[in-house]
């Protein structure tokens, strides 16, 4: 047995785990990726991201790619089961606040895939599949003890790991080896989730819908050009083995593909899932960490499953670089669950809030459905809720600074607005590439702009008329630092008032070699 020594090791090569293992990479951090399967799985699951969360895949480098293989959806429209609008939430197919359309349509293993293909550009970044992880020890030395085996062999090994990320799914090891369980918030759920291929033109609205029937609540989207999802609610007695050839799906389907032959119609995939809402009750245990559906479970309403674990990822592999270069304190980690849990939390919750809209209430449910939901539709709040991508503001730690009876910036997530109201390509993400950045409304002294280069930071000025400048004013401030996932730290009325804020960060992020 060798006894290989590496900083990071990350279990498991899912999209989380693929993207906190780039963003590390980004960063100089070496790191193991362990996968005890083929890194990426055939089957579609996830269908759905935001613009936040697009975001994120720009900065791990595959904008261009991703754009590749998605397709902007319309938004969300509760249906009746008649199908029947019952209400339409819209969101705009161009670009939105941070650039990106606000619901974007994908298949996974496409997005596995582009991920896998982009981490090689790393050469700190190594990811070995049909490689087990079969036990955690953490050290009194500070290391963490990885205990492996070779799939392929039988050949089993030993690593010491700095740090160890556990990406590895809602069935996680890791989890249970820190003695992590997970909180139920509601009821879990039986679904049938089918994926169909076609070359015909179903003639359906562009975007989400979601059918609001106690007795077979349901859900239909369109992927990709050729490709459909549908996923209905199952009865105590139905199984997804009565839907697993067209002939038998086609009666569910029907609604929608109406006059189209049943030939015409290729079956993809049939599953049964469970959809859950639970949270992991620690993420952390000294040097290992939760992330993805390892630390939270979402059901699927308002599509933010995969895109929690992202964002997991982009809080934590900055703080965790940091750490390792010696710029920030050890402690900055606890933020990493203070911050994250009660965002993953509040999302799950609104998912679930939709899905009571769909299936609760029997038939007078769906008397007060066909009743209310055209008129709640005029209420500020429920947009909000159900389509637009903005999801709540990190709450007070010690990298998100803002007073307690003021909500204010801090916390939020600074927009991915142009620099340049006469070049809407060039953004703030662009400039920022993952480093903290201080933003202004006034440029400072030379003094002060050599300051923030010295701390590795960058200097934004936004001037008036552009959309960062409008963004401070309307919070109450004229200056921000911006961590580097876009999250802001504090702001304040001048930005000498806030320089000291921003950390001297001894590690950067790199460009990594193309080809």
């Amino acid at each position: 047995m060798s006894r290989s020594q590496v900083p990071v090791v990350v279990v498991g090569a899912g999209p989380t785990g693929l993207a906190v293992a780039t963003l590390l990479g980004l960063y100089g951090v070496e790191c193991l990726v362990l996968e005890r399967r083929q890194p990426v799985c055939p089957q579609p699951r996830a269908v759905h991201l935001d613009d936040e969360v697009y975001r994120i895949l720009a900065w791990l480098g595959v904008r261009e790619q991703f754009a590749a293989i998605s397709r902007p959806c319309l938004g969300m429209r509760l249906v009746d089961r008649e199908l029947r609008p019952l209400a339409e939430f819209q969101r705009a197919s161009g670009a939105g606040v941070h650039g990106y359309p606000e619901a974007n349509m994908y298949d996974q293993p496409e997005l596995e895939a582009l991920l896998c293909a982009n981490l090689t550009r790393f050469p700190g970044v190594t990811l070995r599949s049909r490689t087990e992880v079969t036990g955690l020890d953490q050290r009194d030395d500070g290391a963490v003890t990885v205990r492996i085996t070779d799939r392929a062999t039988g050949e089993r090994d030993v690593l010491r790991a700095g740090y160890v990320l556990g990406c590895d799914g809602a069935n996680s090891r890791t989890r249970s080896w820190i003695g992590a369980a997970m909180r139920d918030l509601g009821p879990a759920q039986r679904w049938l989730v089918a994926d169909v291929v076609t070359d015909a033109d179903l003639g359906q609205w562009e975007g989400a819908h979601q059918v609001c029937d106690p007795t077979r609540a349901a859900a239909y989207m369109r992927i990709g050009p050729r490709r459909y999802r549908w996923e209905f609610q199952l009865g105590p007695g139905d199984v997804a083995d009565d839907y697993r050839d067209i002939a038998r799906l086609s009666p569910l389907i029907a609604p929608w593909t109406g006059t189209v032959p049943a030939g015409e119609l290729q079956l993809v995939r049939v599953a049964e899932y469970t959809f859950r809402a639970q949270v992991a009750d620690h993420w952390r245990d000294r040097r290992v960490f939760l992330l993805g559906d390892a630390a939270h479970l979402t059901p699927p309403f308002i599509g933010q499953g995969l895109g929690a674990g992202l964002r997991d990822a982009a809080n934590l592999s900055w703080k965790l670089a940091a750490v390792l270069c010696g710029s920030l304190p050890e402690a900055v980690l606890d933020t990493y669950q203070s911050e994250r849990k009660p965002h993953a939390r509040a999302l799950i919750r609104m998912a679930k809030l939709v899905g009571s809209a769909m299936t609760q209430g029997g038939d007078l449910g769906n008397v007060l459905r066909r009743s209310l939901l055209p008129r709640l539709v005029l209420l500020p709040w429920l947009p909000t809720l159900a389509v637009r991508s903005e999801t709540p503001a990190l709450r007070r730690s010690a990298l998100v600074r803002r007073p307690r009876l003021r909500r204010g910036l801090a916390g939020s997530l600074c927009p991915n607005a142009p620099l340049d109201p006469a070049d809407p390509r060039h953004r703030f993400d662009d400039l920022a590439q993952g480093r903290f950045a201080l933003v202004t409304t006034e440029r400072p002294a030379e003094a002060l702009c050599t300051e923030v280069r010295r701390r590795g930071a960058v200097l934004v000025v936004a001037g008036p008329g552009t959309a960062l400048h409008r963004w401070l004013r309307g919070g109450g401030a004229r200056a921000a630092v911006v961590r580097p996932d876009g999250t802001v730290l504090c702001t304040a009325r001048a930005a000498p008032d806030v320089c000291l804020n921003l950390p001297a960060l001894k590690s950067h992020p790199v460009s990594p070699p193309t080809g």
